[in-house]
């Protein structure tokens, strides 16, 4: 159905032809994650660019993150989601325990996104400046399902700590470290991230992430990350480059959705980007040459056209023969 109703539409958009809108198709949701994280703000944006460009009415459903996201999009529930590329691999694979040996291999990427490099922030009065501190403590880390929650608890292991951890929206967690509940919030998201600003304005607070020999160790663990550096200056009080360790994101689609409408989608969201960045800064990494940080999860068919229109090479082993 949702093919036919997009046909009238189709050979306007394999031309490329600016702004064309889709023919009344059946409206569309983006999974996105929770208050207080980048994927909630970047999916909003996202949705209002998608909608204004392609005449598609784009709404956003708030979930706990990637893992619930290809849950969503896997089972035809949601038409579009945002990931991480270490989720993703789980969920590929069937290898994380979320996961519950299931593949997941319906689903196709669009998209880059932007690098999601891992952060800790705590009260300056607590004392806690490094990352070691913080065994035996109480740590939040976002969403359950989202990435943070999925990696920390792994992070700790792999250092041979242990910790008490907390979930919930990434705007709870920033209050109850406020609030004296968590001895420490860490968190992964696209920069600046929303909760860490609000601590950042209103408290007193540490900024830190790991030390060289804990991320190679981080790295021996998790062959996915990739090594990151958050800028001095993200947050007023983060006065120096942090190194860290960081997953990129990707824009997701059921393989069933219509070739003409994946294309129209990458092809919006690529070609408007300063649009995107204006929503938010993590999307000056939403550029066509970042396609190849997927290096395993199969594009879209509708995005490979794009792609090679525009003469973007892409990792062999993310294209379907």
């Amino acid at each position: 159905m949702f093919r036919r109703v997009l046909m009238a539409a189709s050979a306007a958009v394999a031309l490329g032809a600016a702004g064309a809108a889709l023919a009344q198709p059946k409206p569309m949701t983006l999974g996105t994650a929770s208050i207080g994280g980048t994927y909630f703000i970047y999916g909003g944006v996202l949705a209002k660019l998608l909608t204004d460009k392609l005449g598609v009415n784009i709404s956003t459903q708030q979930t706990q993150g990637p893992n619930q996201n290809i849950l969503l999009v896997d089972d035809k529930k949601v038409e579009l989601g945002m990931t991480t590329m270490g989720v993703a691999l789980q969920a590929w694979t069937g290898k994380g325990d979320w996961t519950k040996g299931k593949k997941f291999e319906n689903i196709r990427a669009l998209f880059p996104m932007y690098d999601t490099p891992f952060q800790c922030v705590a009260l300056k009065k607590s004392g806690v400046t490094a990352f070691k501190q913080l065994d035996g403590k109480t740590v939040g880390v976002g969403p359950k399902a989202g990435t943070p929650g999925t990696y920390m608890p792994l992070i700790f292991q792999a250092l041979g700590m242990k910790a008490t951890i907390r979930n919930g929206q990434g705007s709870d967690m920033a209050g109850q470290l406020s609030d004296g509940i968590l001895d420490a919030f860490c968190f992964g998201a696209g920069l600046p991230i929303a909760a860490f600003s609000q601590l950042d304005a209103e408290k007193e607070v540490v900024f830190f992430t790991w030390t060289d020999d804990e991320i190679a160790k981080i790295k021996t663990a998790m062959p996915e990350w990739s090594d990151s550096v958050i800028p001095k200056g993200t947050y007023k009080q983060q006065t120096a480059d942090e190194k860290t360790v960081g997953v990129y994101n990707f824009a997701i689609a059921h393989k069933d959705l219509p070739d003409d409408v994946a294309y129209a989608i990458v092809k919006a969201v690529l070609e408007n980007n300063a649009a995107m960045v204006q929503g938010h800064e993590a999307a000056k990494e939403t550029v066509p040459a970042n396609a190849a940080r997927n290096a395993f999860l199969p594009f879209h068919p509708g995005a490979v056209k794009y792609y090679k229109e525009k003469n973007i090479p892409l990792d062999p082993k993310a294209v379907l023969k």
